[in-house]
């Protein structure tokens, strides 16, 4: 019997303590489910923010794609620009010293050919004795390099004993 009237009691208490704090409850729940409605449109907000982002990025993607090609083209056309520059420059130079060389042709088509040829067999042999006298000249070159690389190899053989006579005479006059 105690226990049912334990239990009336605890019920009884129950529901005293439900109607006073029934109003409390309900406004609980109401913040609750108002919370839960804000947070759903929240999580709505955040997935169309998301959706955007990402076609954003993929769009700033290929934006970052084509600025890029753009640096590369403007890069390009500088580049041209000075390869341009630089052969109209080439070609004027090329102009001018094609009238010189035209000047020139004129010049020594006013020449005898007999006495050019004269000279050029003249200048075929002083060519050869420059070449002959240049052959020798490299050869004593040769020579004398050769001479002096080995006087250098035994001056510095000659120091090497200096040294060694130095040392050893060192250690004499310290052993002494």
């Amino acid at each position: 019997m105690l226990n049912t009237k334990s239990l009336e009691r605890v019920i009884a208490l129950e529901d005293k303590l439900r109607t006073e704090y029934q109003a409390q409850l309900d406004a609980k729940s109401a913040e609750i489910d108002q919370g839960i409605s804000k947070q759903e449109e929240q999580r709505a907000v955040i997935d169309k923010q998301l959706e955007k982002i990402s076609t954003l990025s993929t769009e700033a993607t290929a934006n970052k794609r084509i600025e890029q090609l753009n640096r590369e083209l403007q890069s390009r056309c500088e580049n041209l620009q000075e390869e341009i520059t630089t052969a109209k420059a080439r070609l004027k130079a090329l102009q001018k010293d094609l009238a010189e060389e035209r000047a020139e042709v004129k010049a020594l088509k006013q020449f005898d050919p007999a006495k050019m040829k004269k000279n050029l067999d003249a200048s075929k042999k002083k060519l050869t004795e420059k070449t002959t006298v240049s052959d020798l000249l490299q050869k004593s070159l040769k020579k004398s390099r050769a001479e002096n690389a080995e006087l250098q190899s035994k001056v510095k053989e000659f120091e090497a004993r200096l040294a060694e006579l130095e040392n050893t005479e060192e250690g004499e006059a310290a052993a002494a």
